[in-house]
């Protein structure tokens, strides 16, 4: 059982304990006060877990978020009257990932509302959000802030918290890799445009690989008439479809889109027995070649067989042929998906003993142990750093800026993907109603699907899991 799963079962264990002891509770209000009331504050209570109580939150707020980054990327700075003050002049070229530490203590509303660093300067402001009763340290992303920074013209300040003694500077250089070859590794059809389409969008040359059909879970399709086989045969289809006609409108040749075809969540089982073919888990299929039909490259696994030797055969074959300079691929330690992990570890091992080298390995996270709503915060706002409250290794942040008409793009790229389109369920919708009504969190403009307040921002993400000249990834490092 991996932590996320171990995490959500100590939560639900706890959950069900503190609705036993409400029950009780009640019943002994209904005795001894009115038969009525108990009813009253059940509603009530529903209403204000729904509000306040229901995001998928494993640690304490008041926890310091633990960060290191390299002591030689560190400037000093002051803030004062509400401005960030650099003791020594910055010279910036744009590139850089800037992160500022803060420590936050948030109010009494900002145990009900959202707490935030509000960054102002140049015309420009953006709100980072935190957990609701936020205390302790935590990371803002000051991307596209750097011309106010080095002038000093920025200003900080906190909304329903209180930014308390003086913030930390970590200023951490990066080539350009929009001037690099990039491969995108994507377990599913849209994670490679959730983490990264500002990234192969702009880059000078982008592959996308996606390495499993996505054909579980095929509910929606059900309530169409279809069989379950029916619909996940379908939904496979389809998904393999947003794989590789999707990146064409962020300019990637069809040529360069690739889909595997193997099985959703069933790559840690091919892992466990590399020459094992493993069908999939709802389609009633052992045979890839459905889904992997539109592909204009031949690869080794065309023979259709789903096994972990095939699948890192097809790696291998991609990256002598596209020579990739930058991979960007699921990060070891944040994203604790199985075929996220999975998809990982087969590009690791996919490179080991090619003559082709990727420079750079990029990581990245659609998924979090401990906080489902990381990114926190609204469409078009920044991304500050996500929860990491254990552990001292080392940590290279990369943040890639995206204007409005990038995220807006992004948007429509995200509402091509079928699995995106669907509504919320009925529970799901009623819940961000009240939040919107009693903890003033906004909609997105952009689609209901979380994803879209989650991943149009105005920054991407990515974090350097491997830099040119190392011989091992952060996942070894480990």
């Amino acid at each position: 059982m991996n932590r996320k799963q171990q995490l959500l079962k100590r939560h639900r264990r706890n959950k069900r304990m503190a609705l036993l002891l409400g029950l009780l509770l009640l019943v002994v209000v209904g005795v001894l006060v009115a038969w009525w009331l108990p009813l009253l504050l059940a509603v009530l209570g529903w209403v204000a877990h729904e509000a306040w109580f229901a995001d998928h939150l494993f640690y304490s707020p008041a926890q310091d978020y633990r960060y290191r980054f390299p002591d030689e990327c560190e400037h000093p700075v002051q803030l004062r009257d509400g401005r960030l003050q650099p003791e020594q002049p910055l010279a910036l070229d744009g590139h850089e990932t800037l992160i500022l530490q803060v420590q936050l203590k948030s109010g009494w509303l900002g145990r009900f509302l959202d707490p935030g660093v509000i960054i102002a300067g140049d015309g420009e402001q953006d709100v980072q959000g935190f957990e609701r009763g936020a205390k302790g340290l935590r990371y803002v992303n000051l991307g596209g802030m750097g011309s106010a920074l080095a002038q000093g013209r920025l200003a900080l300040r906190g909304q329903f918290c209180r930014l308390l003694g003086q913030p930390k500077l970590w200023v951490i250089r990066h080539p350009d890799y929009r001037r690099q070859r990039v491969m995108v590794i994507a377990p599913h059809a849209d994670d490679a445009e959730l983490a990264a389409y500002g990234l192969y969008s702009q880059a000078e040359e982008a592959w996308i690989v996606t390495l499993t059909a996505g054909e579980i879970e095929a509910d929606h399709y059900q309530r169409m008439g279809l069989n379950p086989v029916e619909a996940a045969r379908l939904k496979g289809r389809l998904r393999a479809w947003d794989s590789i006609a999707v990146p064409r409108w962020a300019g990637v040749p069809e040529a360069h889109c690739v889909q595997l075809g193997y099985f959703c969540l069933q790559l840690p089982a091919m892992q466990a027995s590399p020459g094992e073919p493993l069908g999939s888990r709802e389609a009633d299929t052992t045979d890839t070649r459905p889904f992997r039909r539109l592909n204009s490259l031949a690869l080794p696994g065309d023979d259709g067989v789903p096994s972990w030797n095939n699948l890192l055969a097809d790696l291998r074959a991609l990256i002598e042929t596209a020579r990739p300079e930058v991979i960007v691929l699921p990060h070891p330690v944040l994203d604790p998906h199985p075929d996220h992990l999975c998809a990982h570890q087969a590009l690791v091992q996919a490179l080991q003993g090619l003559d082709w080298q990727p420079g750079t390995l990029l990581g990245y996270a659609n998924h979090l142990h401990d906080n489902d709503r990381w990114p926190m915060g609204d469409t078009g706002t920044g991304v500050a750093l996500p929860p990491v409250t254990e552990g001292d290794e080392q940590w290279l942040p990369c943040s890639l800026g995206l204007d409005a008409g990038r995220q807006c793009d992004k948007a429509m790229a995200l509402g091509m993907m079928h699995d995106l389109q669907p509504r919320p369920p009925f529970k799901r919708r009623v819940r961000r109603l009240i939040q919107r009504v009693l903890a003033g969190r906004k909609a997105s403009p952009f689609g209901e699907n979380e994803f879209f307040r989650k991943a149009v921002r105005r920054h991407e993400l990515l974090w350097v899991v491997k830099r040119p000249g190392t011989t091992q990834d952060h996942q070894e490092a480990l």
